[in-house]
């Protein structure tokens, strides 16, 4: 299949990338490069050894719907995978105007333009934010409880956006993956996690403070009620996520399809620093500091349905997580 990935050029869009390449599909990134570089299209290429034929890109922002229509227009496209949106909770709360502009306005235009051009395979890059503050484990058959922040909010929007218009257009095919932490990177040290300005994700500030590009490590709290009083999360391997977006895609089917994407085990933020300590031999140097806005005490994933109809499991643990992150980081 011929698929467009918005925000291909990303951190977890380039990895989905290379698993489209080395699954057979060809890929079309659409990418306006605000919190990543075109340079991941050339390391994408070099990982997989495709050409321009099977690697394409548009460096355009896919809320403008002439610029995407273009698109549509001069490729014969058979699927969407949607990841063009901001994603720092903390900034969405600072800036909500900017996050729901974005990340509604990407949905609309891009499941628009699918419409138009009769285009039904869509899938979408949601997150476990949409949950809210619920029972752990999280299931797909949760009621979804309010979100604690707007980056959360326009993932939860953008869920019943296409899920109204899935009920408006029945053959139509939405998959929602509702992912929950990507850590990590591709095992060649290529392609990983590379944010512009500070990281607002742990693994990357873990990896730059080791490295000495900056000094210190922010934990932000350690008084929630968790095992060391800091954030527990479900960590999964960004080639993991990757080869579950693909596995999504093969098995899409009519209607909404929603699928959680991660391990089912959770992990301190404290306990992942240890452990990136011990897989490395390196000292990472960190301070607590006050809880940041919108964050939840503990968020981690019940993932069997995801094995049971997509047949995929996360086969990669923490140690290789880490070991991973930090050769990215090295090599960066």
């Amino acid at each position: 299949m011929n698929i467009l990935v918005a925000g291909g050029a990303g951190y977890i869009g380039s990895h989905t990338c290379v698993a489209l390449l080395e699954a057979g599909h060809s890929v079309i990134v659409a990418d306006n490069l605000c919190n990543s570089k075109a340079e991941a299209i050339d390391k994408i290429k070099q990982i997989t050894g495709k050409t321009d034929k099977e690697v394409l890109f548009y460096e355009i922002d896919v809320t403008d719907k002439q610029k995407v229509y273009e698109v549509f227009l001069n490729h014969s496209i058979d699927g969407v995978i949607h990841f063009a949106g901001l994603k720092a909770v903390g900034e969405s709360v600072e800036k909500p105007l900017m996050y729901y502009y974005n990340n509604l306005m990407s949905t609309m235009v891009l499941s628009e333009a699918c419409l138009k051009f009769n285009i039904a395979k869509f899938v979408f890059s949601s997150s476990a934010t949409v949950y809210g503050e619920n029972e752990v484990p999280f299931v797909e058959t949760m009621n979804l409880l309010p979100t604690t922040n707007p980056y959360g909010e326009t993932k939860a929007m953008s869920e019943r956006i296409l899920t109204d218009i899935v009920k408006a257009n029945s053959n139509f095919a939405v998959t929602l993956l509702r992912y929950f932490n990507p850590v990590g990177a591709h095992k060649s040290g290529l392609i990983g996690e590379s944010p512009n300005g500070i990281p607002n994700n742990l693994m990357p500030y873990v990896t730059q403070v080791a490295k000495g590009k900056l000094k210190k490590l922010k934990i932000f709290g350690n008084d929630y009620a968790t095992v060391d009083g800091t954030g527990v999360r479900d960590y999964i391997h960004v080639c993991d996520l990757a080869e579950g977006h693909v596995s999504a895609l093969n098995k899409l089917s009519e209607g909404i399809n929603i699928y959680n994407l991660g391990t089912g085990q959770g992990t301190s933020v404290l306990q992942l620093v240890k452990a990136f300590e011990e897989a490395n031999n390196i000292e990472v140097s960190y301070e607590i500091v006050e809880r940041r806005a919108g964050d939840i005490a503990e968020c981690y994933a019940n993932a069997s349905k995801a094995e049971q109809e997509l047949g995929w499991t996360a086969k990669r643990g923490i140690v290789e997580m880490c070991k991973d992150a930090w050769k990215f980081e090295k090599n960066y």
